[in-house]
């Protein structure tokens, strides 16, 4: 799935709410009059920043609605170089409101003028691939498709875990220390358990945060490696291209 070159990409703040709680979310889409397949972006720990925004009008040029998610709530935003643990630790340790959070966002998407309701997905680095990941363990039924890139393994606990419906795409860089191989053979029997269609694409020599230019930290697991990345974005693409068509 491509955009023409010709068309315009529209892209902006998108307000919406969970219950009480304000969300500002950003939204990109090629401005050509249709409805689109819609990916929902989560993000990294450091909230819905520039790079999220960056990466969601890099959707819209593929064709796609880009929805990205909120999860901290409007005006919370982290910093994208710092430590912003004390914003994702809340959320871990609550993962019911992180559901409810996620799935406030897919329904505001769904309802977006530009948005296919019945083509949607999702996808997510980092905090935001766990965000993904927990929004195929929920099974909405508007769900399709699920891509984690370098995701956070998790399980949330919520009680016993029903059929996975979305198609699950997990990108993995092997040497991820906060994704360990017991981690990653326990979401691989997580997935299958649920019954889900899933893959599991694991890339040798890759470190935490493979996709993020300029992450040089390899005392801490985090590093870019731009084969994991090049080849990643590859497998994602055509991942939602067999979904959507």
């Amino acid at each position: 799935m491509s955009a023409a070159s010709s068309v315009k990409i529209s892209a902006g703040t998108y307000d919406y709410s969970d219950g009480d709680t304000a969300m500002e979310g950003y939204v990109a889409y090629p401005d050509d009059g249709n409805r689109h397949a819609c990916v929902l972006l989560g993000h990294d720990w450091s909230g819905l920043n520039q790079g999220m925004k960056a990466r969601a009008e890099q959707m819209a040029g593929l064709g796609y609605t880009a929805f990205a998610m909120d999860v901290y709530g409007k005006g919370v935003r982290g910093d994208e170089q710092g430590d912003n643990t004390a914003l994702m630790s809340p959320l871990l340790a609550d993962r019911a409101l992180l559901r409810k959070r996620l799935l406030a966002a897919l329904t505001t998407a769904a309802a977006h003028p530009a948005t296919d309701a019945s083509r949607i997905g999702a996808m997510g680095y980092c905090f935001g691939g766990l965000c993904a990941l927990d929004l195929a363990r929920a099974a909405p039924p508007e769900l399709k498709a699920a891509v984690s890139f370098h995701g956070i393994f998790y399980p949330p606990n919520l009680g016993e875990q029903g059929k996975i419906t979305a198609k699950v795409l997990i990108l993995h860089g092997w040497d991820d220390p906060m994704a360990k191989p017991d981690s990653v053979i326990g979401v691989a029997k997580e997935m299958t358990d649920a019954q889900a269609d899933w893959q599991l694409h694991a890339y040798g020599h890759a470190m935490h945060a493979f996709t993020f230019e300029g992450a040089n930290s390899p005392e801490r697991g985090i590093r870019y490696e731009a084969n994991a990345d090049r080849r990643s974005w590859a497998a994602m693409r055509a991942f939602f291209e067999e979904v959507f068509g």
